[in-house]
């Protein structure tokens, strides 16, 4: 199942498609590519495959892998250092969320003189930058769940402030991306599904936000059918390539969907994950239903709509919250916030730092602070039935 796509981006797919990578970086006139990659990732074998595809094509390719798993602001600074110490051209990012993240600011702010924060995504901050300046990036995802291969922000920890920013320039999208089930194989099944969830929430998301925007519409209801497919597959059987495969589609369609607004489940997500370092995926899958419950009165005719389009049986609200909470019990998620070691000491700051999250501008209903902590807590104690 080999393709080549230019939307959004340009975008190869399929099997060993890794071994192109040299010719990719040589197609953006790059010659001394920095890999960027996470410490968990740098000594395993894909990560050598990279290198050699770039020596092969008479490339000179350095790695720099000091990435937390939320990446950080000092990653960042790290990388760009890193980057020009090296006398580096371009950017290869490699990995999950963190990598790719990560590698797309180092990109961004490699030859920048405005700082990091000065260009966090609140109106037009973004013309700050020096577009001339910005690297070139190829793009090797090996998680099928942010998709931030196909976005044009980081989100990044201010460790000064314990919260997460997304920083954004309209192109810090990488120019090439390639899509290889085979560097996903090694995923264990807790990530695939963690990372798959992931997928689901932003194409959910999108699909449920109030914002016109038609195209992102379609491509969210196929990115939620190939993850209604092919995730629990994904799962259960690893090395499955055509269900790895249609994964990584489905998380670069969720990315791409997302144009049309994230909302709540990133909200909260945001918070927690820079308050408590926990996964992102796994945030997004445990506040799903509850989510989905604060929102019912005004997208019930739509997830009605959805659960039509993606086949689910006497479609309707309940009958697709059903699903959800079938395939989070399938991929062992945590029913709730508090089996992930959340507590409720920071509750009223979580619900204000909600609130202030940018995903917040386009959830379906506009919650105030106090409602995004009493969806905190719902979601921590598992009391599913009061978000409704």
């Amino acid at each position: 199942m080999n393709a080549n796509w230019n939307y959004p981006t340009a975008i190869r797919v399929g099997a060993e498609r890794l071994s192109e990578l040299g010719e990719c970086c040589r197609d953006l006139d790059m010659r001394s590519p920095l890999l960027v990659t996470d410490p968990g990732l740098a000594a395993l074998p894909m990560v050598d495959q990279a290198r050699d595809a770039c020596v092969e094509a008479g490339l000179v390719c350095q790695v720099f892998s000091e990435i937390q798993p939320n990446p950080t602001g000092t990653n960042v600074d790290a990388g760009v250092s890193a980057f020009n110490q090296g006398s580096h051209d371009g950017v290869i990012a490699l990995g999950g969320g963190s990598a790719l993240d990560a590698g797309k600011a180092i990109a961004l702010m490699a030859r920048q003189s405005v700082s990091l924060w000065d260009l966090e995504d609140v109106g037009d901050n973004w013309t700050r930058a020096d577009a001339s300046l910005i690297a070139p990036i190829v793009a090797v995802p090996t998680t099928a769940g942010t998709g931030s291969e196909v976005g044009r922000a980081s989100v990044i920890l201010d460790e000064a402030r314990e919260v997460k920013k997304i920083i954004f320039h309209p192109l810090m999208v990488p120019k090439i991306v390639i899509l290889d089930p085979l560097v996903t194989v090694g995923l264990p099944a807790a990530l695939t599904g963690a990372t798959g969830m992931d997928a689901l929430s932003h194409s959910l998301e999108a699909w449920c936000s109030p914002v016109y925007h038609p195209m992102a519409e379609g491509i969210a209801i196929e990115g939620i059918r190939l993850v209604r497919e092919f995730l629990p597959q994904a799962v259960a059987d690893g090395s499955d390539l055509e269900a790895r495969t249609q994964m990584l589609v489905a998380s670069t369609m969720g990315a791409t969907a997302f144009q049309r607004g994230l909302g709540a489940m990133h909200a909260l997500a945001h918070p927690l994950g820079a308050l408590y370092n926990a996964h992102h995926g796994t945030l997004n899958a445990v506040l799903m239903p509850y989510v989905l419950q604060a929102n019912r009165l005004v997208i019930e005719e739509r997830i009605t709509r959805l659960a039509r389009a993606i086949g689910i049986a006497n479609p309707g609200f309940d009958t697709f919250l059903d699903w959800i909470l079938q395939l989070r019990e399938t991929l062992q998620i945590a029913p709730d916030l508090a089996a992930l070691g959340i507590d409720d000491s920071e509750a009223a700051r979580i619900g204000e730092m909600a609130k202030a999250d940018p995903s917040s501008g386009t959830n379906p209903l506009p919650f105030s602070a106090s409602e995004y902590q009493a969806l905190f807590l719902c979601a921590l104690n598992g009391n599913l039935e009061a978000g409704a």
